[in-house]
């Protein structure tokens, strides 16, 4: 496979999942905001900006509806840009995905303005409903219409990777916004994972096991464990020579099967209690693994200069 192809289905699957996840996210911000007077607005938007990485070029204190122009409407926002750029990756490689998937991308880009638009006027929240069925619609045209072949397992990749990085984001909220009750069910619903961890545990919510489930569950697909064996299950497809009678010397799989383990083989309640120091590892495992993969698959070139004759 052209390395072209392969670095536009990889962003594909992270952009989409950026997106959605972002949506997820801000949806719940915005709730929260709505349903507890006691929050304070200038501060939970700046935890949000900092937990996304997203700039904020105003010196004014962050208010919600400018936390949404720069993180969801903005044209390079992470759901806006991000829908946008995934679309035109779509674009140059029409020829291995299927006709079914392009049109799900180009659609629903085609329709984020009037979404932003109503958005501005009515609230965010059907803004947000739209992104997160036409994400998943997306992706699950994705799995049910193209090959398990190379180009799959770039486009799994690129979305568990991403997947791992935005949990461990949204985990990294809600050790800043505190250990009541309340922050973690908003922080399991920023997760889609609220029905899911109450069908596990069945009582009440508790910050600890929702901690607990969202970084070490095996069964739910947004745990950071789960994402993570999905990540490494795809990248030992791209590259089923590079395990040796001693091991492996891909640095992509060995970052994340590190991670993995780390995770796999812990002590919960350790885990949990040394949480901040565990979101420092796995979000220093995913730059490494993706910096791994572009260096292994997707073409690198130096700047071409001008140099003078001698």
């Amino acid at each position: 496979m052209l390395s072209r192809i392969a670095e536009s289905l990889y962003w594909i699957g992270r952009l989409v999942e950026r997106a959605e996840d972002t949506a997820r996210l801000l949806d719940v911000h915005v709730s929260v905001l709505l349903e507890d007077t006691s929050a304070v607005e200038a501060d939970m938007c700046r935890q949000v900006i900092a937990a996304l990485g997203v700039a904020d070029p105003s010196d004014a204190p962050p208010t919600t509806q400018r936390l949404l122009e720069i993180a969801a409407y903005d044209p390079a926002s992470a759901i806006c840009g991000a829908l946008a750029t995934a679309r035109e990756n779509a674009r140059t490689v029409r020829e291995v995905i299927s006709s079914e998937m392009w049109e799900a991308l180009n659609t629903t880009r085609n329709a984020l303005p009037a979404q932003r638009n109503r958005a501005r006027r009515a609230g965010p929240h059907e803004f947000f409903s739209f992104v997160k069925q036409r994400t998943a619609l997306v992706s699950g045209l994705a799995d049910t219409t193209m090959s398990r072949d190379e180009g799959w397992y770039f486009l799994v990749l690129g979305r568990s990777l991403e997947r791992v990085d935005m949990t461990v984001r949204i985990l990294s909220l809600g050790r800043a916004v505190g250990d009541t009750q309340a922050a973690s069910v908003a922080l399991l619903r920023s997760c889609g994972a609220f029905e899911a961890y109450l069908r596990t545990y069945r009582g009440t919510v508790a910050t600890r096991q929702a901690a607990e489930f969202l970084l070490l569950d095996r069964l739910f697909p947004r745990s950071v464990f789960s994402a993570l064996s999905e990540a490494e299950q795809a990248l030992r497809h791209l590259t089923p020579r590079s395990a040796g009678r001693t091991g492996t010397a891909e640095p992509g799989l060995i970052a994340l099967g590190r991670a993995r383990t780390s995770l796999e083989f812990a002590d919960s309640a350790s885990t949990v209690s040394d949480l901040p120091a565990q979101l420092g590892r796995l979000q220093r495992a995913c730059v490494d693994t993706a910096d791994a993969i572009s260096e292994r698959f997707f073409d690198r070139q130096g700047t071409i200069t001008w140099v003078t004759g001698r």
